[in-house]
């Protein structure tokens, strides 16, 4: 290694490359957090993990380590972003997923190539007025508009139906047109607490592309959520751990006390959506197989939870 090399290593290492691609993550699964870094450019990660970052700059540097986003955005594709926006909520409840998140992530998109990028989410009650404030008020909707983003309204949406194979108790689901149609599906859920599931976090983000997502609870919530995974996996999963709801979830408190929140400040990223919840249940504090979509969904062979046998990559600014 010449002088110069090592001068250009010892300045990498410096700005805080965590870990390289190594069998689990350091924050994630609790080992010190600095190993020697390895080259990231020929053997993309199973998993991104960066922390202590602003939303946009850990995004931009998740999406770095993956490879670019020309890794999953080609020139003229269409784009589907989805955040979790199903709730009547201001971004500092963490009931939502992050605004800057959603526009630097369309900003990317359209940087890539993409031809048009579309951004919606099937708000719990459609029909009620609260409900039809959940994109303005969680900040998404101005976020995604200034990013040039196509906003596509609770009024103008379109479904049809899919057979879920293998499926054992989700046979089929309506699911938007959109999601359908569009070249590439980027899931941007935001990590929190949920009554019923425990968490809301990738996967379950998914109960937001179709129709009536409220029979998965009167059928078995859990299953339905692992069941439709078997169906459509996003080609992009990202996390917003960056202000995290840690109980009242996923609303929030209604009462109008302060919300439970924890600045993680962090952002996982990954192909794999029951890995990214795997890792995203481990920030929040739980273990993965606890969450029983998530070992459902591991079990049907949808992702993989095991942390310890993918490449991950952790990212400390």
């Amino acid at each position: 290694m010449t002088d110069a090399q090592k001068s250009n290593r010892r300045e990498f290492l410096k700005k805080g490359l965590s870990v390289g691609l190594v069998a689990g993550g350091a924050f994630i699964l609790g080992k010190p957090d600095f190993l020697a870094a390895k080259d990231t450019t020929t053997n993309i990660p199973d998993l991104v993990a960066v922390k202590n970052g602003e939303p946009d700059a850990m995004f931009k540097k998740a999406i770095q380590l993956m490879g670019g986003m020309g890794q999953f955005v080609k020139k003229g594709q269409t784009v589907v972003v989805k955040p979790n926006m199903g709730f009547p909520r201001k971004p500092e409840v963490g009931a939502t997923t992050n605004p800057l998140l959603i526009k630097t992530i369309i900003e990317s998109c359209y940087s890539a190539g993409a031809k048009k990028v579309y951004i919606f989410d099937n708000v719990v009650s459609p029909t009620s007025g609260n409900a039809r404030n959940c994109y303005k008020i969680s900040g998404i909707e101005d976020a995604a508009r200034a990013a040039k983003a196509i906003v596509i309204p609770l009024d103008d949406f379109n479904y049809r139906e899919v057979k879920i194979p293998g499926g054992k108790t989700l046979k089929t689901a309506d699911v938007h047109s959109l999601i359908l149609d569009s070249d590439v599906f980027i899931n941007v859920p935001v990590l929190k607490h949920h009554g019923s599931t425990q968490l809301s976090i990738a996967m379950k983000n998914m109960m937001g592309i179709v129709k009536n997502r409220m029979a998965y609870h009167l059928t078995g919530l859990d299953q339905c959520i692992a069941d439709f995974c078997m169906y459509k996996k996003p080609d992009l999963n990202v996390v917003d751990a960056y202000r995290v709801l840690m109980s009242h979830g996923p609303a929030g408190p209604r009462d109008g006390n302060t919300p439970n929140v924890e600045m993680k400040k962090t952002l996982l990223m990954s192909r794999d959506i029951v890995a990214v919840d795997a890792a995203a249940a481990k920030i929040f504090g739980k273990n993965p197989e606890d969450i029983s979509y998530i070992k459902i969904g591991h079990q049907q062979k949808v992702g993989n939870m095991n942390l310890k046998e993918l490449k991950i990559v952790t990212y400390a600014m």
